[in-house]
């Protein structure tokens, strides 16, 4: 018996030390890579056009989602969904943060910088920050446009590779990290700094006044190379465009290749889950600010060194960028606090997103719904709309139809919306799938079938035959809302009341 006894305190400890070499052993590391404005302009999504080996190369040891979405159409909001996990009406960035737009979100967001902190997990950010305030996104490590300039931190791939190594030299091994790199690139300039072209697809070439990134060979396109995507005009201004943009692609592509090798040279490659994807649409008509198809959908490969059975598979999974902060979690084992804020006082916060990390294992059945909520892009662009994909239906809610769409000033001065006024204005053909004015003013509800009809052009609201499929996204959208706490519940034509208890009340206003 004694024996026994013994040999099974042997077993149990034996148990314990495997445990714990196993825990230690199975070290996790987070590398959070972000583009600006990018879409499917890759390889990876079937466009041969542009060369994108390091992203084809990730996509390799990735699953990739043919469905993913962010959550708003816009910079900073999109910023702080992916850093929160909470939709933007929620979390306060309700627009863009800098300058005179000034949205921030609110001080009592627990962000995932924040939580990981916490928790002695190394945080670092390279490149576009865009949300605020400090004390809710802090980063232990941080070259951003907040201290350095947004060129070279963002689109300076040489630059952005000198940061990346000096992040793994100051961080100790001990610890678990989080690197988040945000690239600037394809982000249009033309309405900044027009001396670098459209998309800056000239800064840092070596011509004269350009400046060089060493690290940089420019990859150049014709616009009859291109391939116009479906809701761009086919315009020679257009092509021209997305010409230059190509260019910038190349460049965010061998960005990544650069910060890929940083992360294998510091020996951290077969510990790190790697996320790539882009904050919304391409800023083109009908994409960015928008909340159709073309102006949420986004690229999205997830690559871990734990999960290779799925390498190099797709995955047809509805995703979101509120995803990513549970994923991270997750990943960490660090739980979501209890909570509260300001627009559900009595309710505790909780995520509505999911962690993608069984998605690497099989393939989901029962993941075919997707939210979305814009509010607000610029200070003057107020267009709040709600939507939600599910399954082949998307329906968008317009809470102030009445109003003419408005427009973004990086766009405006484009060569692809100049094009498109001008053409407009004279009342040429403008080879577009729709007229500015069905693009400026739309109806309230918008129901599409995505599968019949990719371009969402035939509106089925009215349609008596999909009263059933409209009634019960409706309920499903506001359900959401109630949930994540949006203000903008009860619009256009009823007023939230949420002091005795949270109801709408009519406005009688004739809507």
């Amino acid at each position: 018996q004694c024996v026994k006894t013994i040999m099974r305190l042997l077993e149990l400890v034996f148990l314990i030390l495997a445990s714990c070499w196993i825990g230690e052993s199975k070290r996790r590391n987070v590398l959070l890579i972000i583009a600006d404005d990018a879409g499917f302009e890759t390889e990876v999504y079937n466009n041969s056009v542009v060369h994108t080996p390091h992203l084809r190369s990730l996509a390799q040891r990735s699953l990739v989602f043919n469905n993913a979405f962010t959550s708003v159409s816009s910079c900073s909001p999109s910023r702080s969904t992916i850093l929160t996990g909470l939709p933007q009406h929620q979390n306060g960035m309700y627009g863009l943060h800098q300058g005179v737009h000034n949205f921030n979100s609110f001080d009592g967001v627990q962000s995932l910088p924040l939580l990981l902190s916490q928790t002695n997990i190394h945080t670092g950010i390279i490149g576009k920050k865009h949300v605020g305030p400090g004390s809710v996104y802090p980063f232990d490590f941080s070259y951003t446009e907040e201290n350095s300039s947004v060129l070279q931190v963002g689109r300076n791939i040489t630059r952005i590779k000198l940061l990346v190594r000096k992040f793994f030299k100051t961080h100790k091994e001990e610890r678990p990290f989080f690197l988040y790199v945000a690239f600037h690139d394809t982000h249009r300039c033309g309405h900044s700094q027009p001396q670098y072209g459209a998309f800056c697809e000239k800064f840092g070439n070596g011509e004269m006044g350009m400046g060089r990134i060493p690290d940089w060979t420019p990859v150049y396109y014709s616009p009859e190379q291109v391939k116009v995507p479906p809701f761009v005009a086919d315009t020679p201004a257009a092509r021209a465009d997305l010409a230059a943009q190509y260019t910038t692609v190349s460049r965010l592509d061998q960005g990544i290749g650069l910060v890929l090798q940083e992360l294998r040279a510091a020996g951290y490659d077969n510990d790190t889950l790697v996320i790539y994807s882009s904050d919304n649409g391409i800023p083109f008509p009908n994409g960015r600010t928008n909340l159709y198809h073309s102006g949420i959908a986004e690229p999205m490969l997830l690559s871990s060194p734990e999960h290779r059975e799925r390498w190099g598979d797709t995955s047809q999974a509805y995703v979101s960028l509120l995803d990513i902060t549970p994923t991270i979690l997750d990943w960490f084992s660090v739980p979501y606090p209890s909570y509260n804020l300001p627009g559900n006082p009595t309710t505790p916060v909780h995520l509505t997103g999911r962690s993608l990390l069984p998605a690497l294992v099989s393939e989901p059945i029962s993941w075919n719904s997707a939210y979305g909520s814009q509010s607000l892009h610029e200070v003057t662009m107020y267009y709040p709309t709600r939507s939600i994909h599910q399954g082949a239906f998307h329906l968008l809610h317009n809470l102030h139809y009445l109003m003419p769409f408005p427009i973004d000033q990086d766009l405006y001065v484009s060569p692809t919306f100049q094009d498109l006024l001008n053409r407009t204005r004279l009342g040429q053909p403008t080879h577009w799938f729709k007229s500015l004015k069905e693009y400026y003013y739309r109806e309230r509800w918008e129901l599409y079938d995505t599968r019949t009809d990719p371009l969402e052009t035939k509106n089925l609201v009215s349609d008596p035959s999909y009263s059933t499929v409209l009634e019960t996204l409706r309920q499903s959208l506001q359900k959401w809302q109630w949930e994540t706490g949006d203000p903008w519940v009860c619009g256009p034509d009823y007023v939230l009341e949420d002091k005795l208890e949270p109801r709408c009340r009519p406005l009688y206003n004739g809507l």
